[in-house]
C-alpha cells in the first residue's frame, strides 16, 4: 500500500458544473430515482468529476457507437476482406499474446465465418521464441499455411520488415491495430488503426479487439452493399460483444463513452449468459456468478486467466478456450487455463519478493527518486510486466521490470504513473541514444522493450534521467484523488449495490473512491496480509465492516492497534450465506494520533 503525500477531492468542470449547483442533482435518468436526494447529488457529483453531465451521456444503447467510417482505412480493409470472402481465399489471422489479442483473434475467427469466409485459421507468436507483432521469422511460419491474405489483430503497426517479407512471399496484409504509431507507417495494403496520422475516428481509445469488432462491421456492411447479405443472411455482429468487452478491460484502455458502450453491452450480454461458453466456464473457475459480473469481474478474474498462458504457456489455449462452442470443452481449457495461472501466481510473488528487496537497496528512494529499472538474471519474462504493476503501484513511480530473453538480449515491460507517458518517453531515449533499444512499443501507461543485455546500464541511466526530467512536469504524484466524503445516506445497501452497476467502471472512469475520518472499533489480520477491521465513519450511523487488502506485512508482525484513522475506500456489497451487507474496501488509511 503506497504512503501517499495526500488525499486530495476530485472538482468538476465548473464551466459545466458550477460549484453551487452539486447539491442540486441533475436528472441522471430513472435507475438513480429510488435514491435519496443526498445520493442522488453524490452521485452526480461523480459523474461530473469524470466529464458526464447529463442521462445521455450515461446511455449504453449501441445507437450511441461511434460510425465505423471515422476510422481511416476501414473502406479499404472492408473491401479487401469482401473480396476475399467472395473469392473463398484463405485468410490467416496474426494475433498477440495477451487478453487483448486472444479475444480480438476469436472474434476475427467467428466473425468471418459468419460472413462467409471460406479457410479461416490464426497464428499467434510464441513470445518465447518469437516475441511481438508480424515479424519475418512469424511470415515464414505463415507461409506453410499458404494464406492469401494475413490480418494482423492488435498488433502490426510497427512490422514494417514482417509485412515487406509477406509481400516478397505474394501475401497480402491487412493490419488492425490500436498502438501508437511511430514516425514512417509499414506498407499494409489497408491500416486501421485509430492512433495513426490523418484518422478522425473520435475515441483514440479502442483496444485491439475493439478495432477488429469495427473492421468486422465494415465488411459485414460492404457484403450487403454488394448483394452478398441480406436481412434473413445478415449475422449479428452484436452477439460477440462479449469479446470486445473482456479485451476492452482486459487491456487497461480508457473507458471513454464508445468504450463504456462497447464494455457495457457485452457485459449485460454475459450476464444474460448469451456469450462465448469460455467466458462462463472462466468465470466459474473464478468464484464468480455471470448474472452478477461487473465490469472488474472481467479485469481481476477471467483475463487474468487468459493472459496467463501467454505469459508461461501458449495462448492458443486461452483462444481456443474463447472459440470452444462445446460447453464441456470450455470447461476442460477453462480449468487448464486456471491451472497456469496458478503457476503465474506464484512465479510472480517469488519476482515481486526479489524486485521488493531490490527497491529496499536503492539508495536513497524517496521525494527525488525519478523511476525504477530492475533486472535479474533469474525472472522470467513472461512475467515482468506484472511485476512492475505491482512495483509501481508500492512506489508511485514509474517502473522497468527486465529479465533474460536469451544469452545476448533482455527483454522487459515497463509501468507508468498518471501524467508520465511511458511510450513516448522510450521513444525520446532511442532517438538521444541511437542502437540503445533494439525495438519498444506500447501506451501512456504501459509498454515493452528489448535491448542488448550489454547496454543494461546504459539504458538504466538513460531511463532514470528521463524519468527525472519528466517528473518535474507530473503532476499528481503521490496524491490519491477522492470523491470526497460521503453523507450518511451513502453507506445504504442499496446505494452500495447501485454504485457497482451505475456504470462500467474502469481506466480513466475509476470506481468512486471516497475517503473520511473513522473510529477503529476492532481489527485483526486475515489471510497474513490483509487487515480486517469493523470501523464508523463519520456520519454513518452503524459500525461497518471493512477489509484492506495487503496493508500486512507479515515480516512486520502484528500491526499497532489503532483508534481512528483517515481512509480512502470504495462502497462494496459482501455477500456471505445468501446475506448482503455493506463493506468498505479500504485503498489506503492513515493513523490519527
Amino acid at each position: 500500500m503506497p504512503d501517499y503525500k495526500q488525499i486530495a477531492h476530485r472538482h468538476p468542470d465548473p464551466e459545466h458544473f458550477p460549484e453551487h449547483s452539486i447539491t442540486d442533482a441533475i436528472n441522471l435518468g430513472d435507475k438513480f430515482c429510488t435514491q435519496t436526494h443526498s445520493n442522488r447529488s453524490l452521485l452526480s457529483r461523480v459523474f461530473a468529476t469524470r466529464g458526464v453531465y447529463s442521462a445521455e451521456e450515461l446511455d449504453t444503447g449501441l445507437k450511441g457507437l461511434l460510425p465505423p467510417t471515422d476510422l481511416k482505412d476501414i473502406s479499404k480493409a472492408a473491401g479487401l476482406l469482401a473480396d476475399a470472402i467472395t473469392a473463398k481465399q484463405s485468410i490467416l489471422i496474426v494475433g498477440d499474446y495477451d487478453a487483448d489479442g486472444a479475444t480480438a483473434c476469436a472474434l476475427c475467427m467467428l466473425a468471418l465465418r459468419k460472413l462467409g469466409a471460406g479457410q479461416v485459421d490464426y497464428l499467434v507468436p510464441n513470445r518465447f521464441e518469437f516475441g511481438y507483432g508480424l515479424t519475418p521469422e512469424i511470415v515464414e511460419i505463415a507461409k506453410t499455411k499458404k494464406p492469401d491474405w494475413i490480418m494482423t489483430v492488435d498488433n502490426g503497426v510497427a512490422s514494417h520488415s514482417g509485412i515487406d517479407a509477406a509481400h516478397a512471399a505474394g501475401i497480402g496484409v491487412i493490419v488492425t491495430d490500436h498502438h501508437l504509431a511511430a514516425d514512417t507507417l509499414p506498407n499494409a495494403d489497408a491500416l486501421v488503426n485509430p492512433n495513426q496520422p490523418g484518422d478522425v475516428f473520435a475515441s483514440k481509445a479502442l483496444a485491439g479487439v475493439g478495432v477488429a469488432f469495427y473492421v468486422m462491421l465494415a465488411t459485414r456492411s460492404e457484403l450487403k452493399q454488394r448483394g452478398l447479405l441480406d436481412e434473413k443472411t445478415l449475422p449479428n455482429l452484436a452477439e460477440l460483444l462479449d469479446l470486445v468487452a473482456l479485451g476492452t478491460v482486459a487491456d487497461l484502455v480508457p473507458l471513454d463513452r464508445n468504450n463504456r458502450i462497447l464494455v457495457a453491452q457485452g457485459i449485460a450480454r454475459i450476464q444474460n449468459k448469451k456469450c462465448r461458453p469460455g467466458i462462463i466456464a472462466l468465470l466459474k473457475v473464478a468464484g464468480r456468478e455471470p448474472e452478477k459480473i461487473v465490469s472488474s469481474d472481467l479485469g481481476f478474474c477471467v483475463a487474468p486467466r487468459i493472459n496467463a498462458a501467454g505469459r508461461l504457456d501458449d495462448i492458443s489455449v486461452g483462444i481456443e478456450c474463447l472459440l470452444t462452442n462445446d460447453e464441456s470443452v470450455a470447461t476442460e481449457l477453462a480449468e487448464s487455463l486456471n491451472s497456469i495461472n496458478v503457476e503465474r501466481r506464484v512465479i510472480q510473488q517469488e519476482m515481486q519478493n526479489q524486485a521488493m528487496q531490490a527497491v529496499a537497496l536503492v539508495e536513497n528512494l524517496n521525494d527525488a527518486t525519478s523511476g525504477l529499472c530492475l533486472f535479474n538474471e533469474e525472472w522470467h519474462h513472461g512475467v515482468v510486466g506484472l511485476v512492475a504493476s505491482r512495483i509501481k503501484d508500492e512506489t508511485d513511480l514509474p517502473v522497468i521490470a527486465l529479465a533474460p530473453d536469451d544469452k545476448n538480449n533482455v527483454r522487459g515491460s515497463a509501468r507508468s504513473i498518471k501524467g508520465l507517458h511511458i511510450r513516448d518517453l522510450l521513444d525520446r531515449i532511442d532517438k538521444r541514444n541511437p542502437g540503445l533499444i533494439t525495438r519498444f512499443g506500447g501506451h501512456a501507461m504501459a509498454a515493452g522493450l528489448t535491448l542488448p543485455r550489454d547496454n543494461y546500464a546504459a539504458f538504466k541511466n538513460a531511463f532514470e534521467a528521463e524519468c527525472e526530467t519528466a517528473l518535474q512536469f507530473c503532476d499528481g504524484r503521490g496524491i490519491l484523488l477522492s470523491d470526497g466524503e460521503p453523507h450518511g445516506d451513502a453507506y445504504s445497501l442499496d446505494f452500495a449495490a447501485l454504485l457497482k452497476t451505475a456504470a462500467p467502471w474502469g481506466q480513466a472512469f475509476p470506481e468512486p473512491l471516497f475517503d473520511s475520518e473513522m473510529k477503529v472499533i476492532d481489527q485483526r489480520v486475515v489471510g497474513e496480509r490483509h487487515l480486517k477491521m469493523t470501523v464508523l465513519p463519520q456520519g454513518a450511523r452503524n459500525p461497518i465492516s471493512a477489509i484492506a487488502f495487503g496493508s500486512v506485512r507479515p515480516e512486520a508482525g502484528q500491526p499497532a492497534k489503532m483508534d481512528t484513522i483517515h481512509a480512502a475506500f470504495r462502497l462494496d456489497v459482501n455477500e456471505f450465506r445468501g446475506d448482503q451487507t455493506v463493506q468498505l474496501v479500504i485503498e489506503y488509511f492513515r493513523p490519527i494520533n
